[in-house]
C-alpha cells in the first residue's frame, strides 16, 4: 500500500527496458508514492525493450539519450527544466560491457570495447552528475543513486572488466558526493544490489550459478528487483536525508558472509 512518501517530488530515471529492469520497477513505485518521472534510455533499448508502455501506463514521456553523449545528456536536462524545473531524484540504472557481449576473457581483453565500457557503465555517471551540477537542476535535498555489484570489492572471475567499472562508478558517487553536499545538500549514493535476473546481468557468464551461489549464502536470501526498487525509494525519500557518499549494501547479508551452512553442507554431500 503506497504512503506517498514521494508525493510532490520529480525525477528522472535512466534504464529501464522491461518488465525484468530494476528501474522500470523503481519507476512503478515512485509513480506510486506520488512522484512524476521522467524515463530515458538509449534509443536501441526504447525500440528492443518495453519501455514506450511503461511510459503510456505512468502517464510520462520517454526521452531518447545516450547517457555518454554530453549533446544527449544536455537535451535530456533541458527537457526536464521546461518539464518541472528542477529535480529531487534521479537514478543512474546502466551498464553494458562490450568485452562481456563479445565473451572476450578478462585475460584477452579488446582495450578499445573496455574504454566503451567505462564509458557507458561508469563515466556516464559522472557526465550526468556534472551537467546537473553546473545546471544546477537539483533541488536541495535531493538524492541521485547509481546500481552497483560487489564485484566492485571483490574478485567474481566471470565478471569480467565490470567489475572495475563498478569501482570506478562508486568513486564518482564518493567524490561528486562531497561537492553536490556543499552545493546545496544533494546526496550522492551507490546501491550494491544481489545478482538480478534483468537483461543486462543475465549476460554475464555463469549468471544462474551467481544467483543460486547468492540465494545460499545470504541469510535472507537474494534482493529481488522489486525489493531493489523499495530500498531506492527510501533513498529518493527524505527519511534518509543524511545519508550521502556512501555504498549501500542489498544483498540479504551476502556482503558479511565468509561461508553458511547451506554451503558446507552443499560440498559434504557432493
Amino acid at each position: 500500500m503506497s504512503n506517498q512518501i514521494l508525493k510532490g517530488k520529480k525525477g528522472i530515471i535512466f534504464g529501464a527496458m522491461d518488465e525484468s529492469s530494476i528501474a522500470w520497477k523503481v519507476a512503478e513505485q515512485a509513480h506510486a508514492e506520488g512522484a512524476e518521472i521522467l524515463l530515458t534510455n538509449v534509443p536501441v533499448s526504447i525500440r528492443m525493450g518495453k519501455v514506450s508502455e511503461l511510459a503510456e501506463k505512468l502517464g510520462t514521456e520517454v526521452i531518447p539519450a545516450d547517457a555518454t553523449s554530453l549533446e544527449d545528456l544536455t537535451l535530456l536536462l533541458d527537457k526536464a527544466r521546461e518539464k518541472y524545473g528542477k529535480v529531487d531524484f534521479v537514478l543512474h540504472s546502466i551498464g553494458m560491457s562490450l568485452n562481456v557481449r563479445k565473451k572476450k576473457a578478462y585475460t584477452d581483453l579488446n582495450y578499445d570495447f573496455l574504454q566503451k565500457t567505462y564509458d557507458i557503465s561508469a563515466v556516464s555517471f559522472h557526465k550526468l552528475m556534472q551537467l546537473l551540477y553546473q545546471k544546477d537542476l537539483m533541488n536541495d535535498w535531493g538524492s541521485i543513486l547509481a546500481l552497483s555489484y560487489i564485484a566492485a570489492q571483490r574478485t567474481f572471475s566471470e565478471y569480467n572488466d565490470m567489475a572495475e567499472s563498478k569501482a570506478l562508478l562508486e568513486s564518482y558517487a564518493r567524490s561528486f558526493g562531497y561537492h553536490f553536499g556543499v552545493k546545496n545538500k544533494v546526496r550522492v549514493n551507490t546501491i550494491s544490489q544481489s545478482p538480478t535476473p534483468t537483461t543486462a546481468g543475465s549476460g554475464v557468464s555463469g549468471f544462474d550459478k551467481m544467483l543460486t551461489y547468492g540465494e545460499i549464502m545470504s541469510p535472507l536470501g537474494n534482493a529481488t528487483a522489486e525489493e531493489c526498487a523499495s530500498y531506492c525509494i527510501m533513498m529518493f525519500s527524505d527519511y534518509t536525508r543524511k545519508v550521502t557518499m556512501q555504498n549501500l549494501f542489498h544483498d540479504g547479508g551476502f556482503s558479511s558472509m565468509g561461508v553458511s551452512n547451506a554451503v558446507l553442507n552443499f560440498f559434504k554431500e557432493s
